[in-house]
């Protein structure tokens, strides 16, 4: 019989009234590992109830309570890390080092989060009255809600809770159905380092229960990492209930390199950056800008290196593994034949990729496509899988204009060993992330993630400084302690003095 994942209320595994369940495959193996539900609208009910009971006590409780939890969590996440890591591996695909990477990523925001006393602090003026002071306090919001994509399972849910709790709120995620067990997990162990009953809660499903999510009358805000038609769905209808939103939305990141830059690190970059974790990133490297004359040496270095990597079970030391289900595999495998109809040149196919793994796994191998049209759906598409795009250009203001043209923002990088070059596109360039010879600038904790244009719906971005004015709200308190020698009435408009 096949395993069903619960969802998680109230500190406890929770069954609720849905008979519906979906799918969660080993992508290795092309085969069903287990099943999941899809909650009802009345199942996110309960989970939100659940949450909305537990705020009261947790937002009251002191801040070194909550520093405590976050303490232990991350103690608990440090020394566990391979558990997760090989959920991870099982139901996304991805090879074990970058599983793991994942979670470290994930756990610099638990890091950020443990320093929440500093974090909450406000900001006082005494006197700006005679006898009257103001000053400003961070209040929790209530319930929060999370909506999480597939591609990291634990690093995104990672990017929102921890400060959220942190910082006094409840939580409700909804993870990917694609693979939710490790929001079980990550559950399972917030309650062992203490966290009281009710404050984290995880529902799984599909678009029943993220609707759920975002009318619901006492879910106060909603986290969301996605695609940008459905960040911008979220963000609309979120708003329109009132909510505060965060909506991350997609990419199409692109390189540029100029002519000066070490093609050796240059080849290094694109191939790390395009096709890690089977190019499921929103900060995957997927357009090559060249600006020649180096085209033909940088795609010869990249060549060279894509021929020793190894596709297969992330288990089994490859460099790469599967994609996600079938049918994403099969889409993205079908640019290839987009590229090829629209007269690119199709450098590696990584259609006929021999792979260490399940006969029938949702393999597909690196792909390097040279002299993409920027009218073709393979430049202008966000395809979310291991296809490099090289598009070459004249001058260092062609490939700016390409970049700066793209309806996405969310990262991009230079590769040049020129200061002012490098400086220059840091100012010019309309993106929300940059890197100078580093191709995934994913900024550390401490800093915030997000793009611009289409890649971020809403003004916060997520964790870093951003999140603790996205999961507070402010309160100005203006006070009066009389002095005994007070007197006298006085019905006019108050004024400084």
């Amino acid at each position: 019989m096949t395993d069903i994942l619960d969802h998680w209320v109230s500190g406890a595994s929770f069954a609720g009234a849905s008979t519906r369940t979906a799918p969660v495959y080993n992508p290795a193996e092309g085969s069903v590992s287990r099943e999941v539900r899809l909650a009802t609208v009345a199942d996110v009910d309960t989970a939100v109830q659940a949450a909305k009971a537990a705020f009261p006590e947790w937002s009251e409780a002191s801040v070194a309570k909550r520093q405590a939890v976050m303490f232990a969590f991350r103690e608990l996440l440090n020394a566990r890390k391979d558990e997760v890591a090989a959920i991870l591996t099982n139901e996304h695909g991805k090879v074990t080092s970058d599983a793991l990477g994942e979670v470290a990523r994930g756990m610099e925001v638990v890091e950020f989060a443990t320093g929440i006393p500093h974090l909450l602090k406000g900001e006082i003026v005494q006197n700006v009255s005679t006898g009257v002071d103001v000053y400003s306090v961070k209040q929790a919001l209530g319930v929060v809600g999370i909506i999480s994509p597939f591609n990291f399972p634990a690093m995104v849910p990672l990017w929102f809770f921890p400060v959220a709790i942190a910082a006094g709120n409840t939580v409700v995620l909804k993870p990917s159905e694609k693979d939710p067990s490790a929001a079980i997990w990550m559950a399972q162990l917030l309650k062992e380092a203490g966290l009281p009953d009710g404050v984290f809660n995880v529902v799984h499903g599909d678009k029943e229960s993220v609707d759920a999510l975002l009318e619901h009358p006492d879910v106060a805000s909603i986290s969301f990492v996605g695609s940008t038609p459905i960040a911008k769905y979220i963000y609309e209808t979120a708003s329109k209930n009132g909510k505060r939103v965060q909506a991350l939305g997609g990419a199409k990141n692109h390189m540029l390199v100029l002519p000066d830059a070490d093609l050796d690190l240059v080849a290094d970059s694109a191939v790390n950056a395009g096709f890690g974790s089977a190019g499921e990133r929103c900060m995957a490297i997927s357009v090559v800008v060249a600006v020649e004359p180096v085209a033909d040496d940088l795609i010869a270095k990249i060549t060279s290196r894509m021929s020793s990597l190894t596709v297969g079970d992330g288990t089994k030391g490859c460099d790469m593994g599967p994609l996600i289900t079938k049918e994403h595999r099969d889409k993205v495998a079908g640019y290839i034949d987009v590229a090829i109809a629209d007269g690119a040149e199709v450098v590696v196919d990584g259609r006929g990729v021999k792979a260490d793994g399940g006969a029938n796994g949702f393999w597909l191998g690196p792909t390097l496509i040279d002299k993409v049209p920027t009218s073709s759906d393979v430049y202008t598409h966000e395809i979310f899988g291991p296809v490099l795009s090289v598009v070459r250009v004249k001058t260092y203001e062609e490939g700016l204009a390409l970049i700066n043209g793209s309806q996405y923002g969310n990262g991009t990088a230079i590769f040049t060993n020129d200061g002012g070059a490098a400086r220059r596109f840091q100012r010019e360039v309309t993106v929300g992330m940059v890197g100078i010879n580093v191709p995934i600038p994913v900024p550390v904790g401490y800093f915030s993630f997000g793009g611009w244009k289409d890649s971020l719906f809403g003004d916060a971005k997520a964790y870093g400084p951003h999140s603790i004015n996205f999961f507070t709200r402010e309160k100005a308190v203006t006070s009066r302690w009389l002095d005994p020698s007070h007197g006298g009435i006085n019905l006019g408009f108050p004024q400084n003095g």
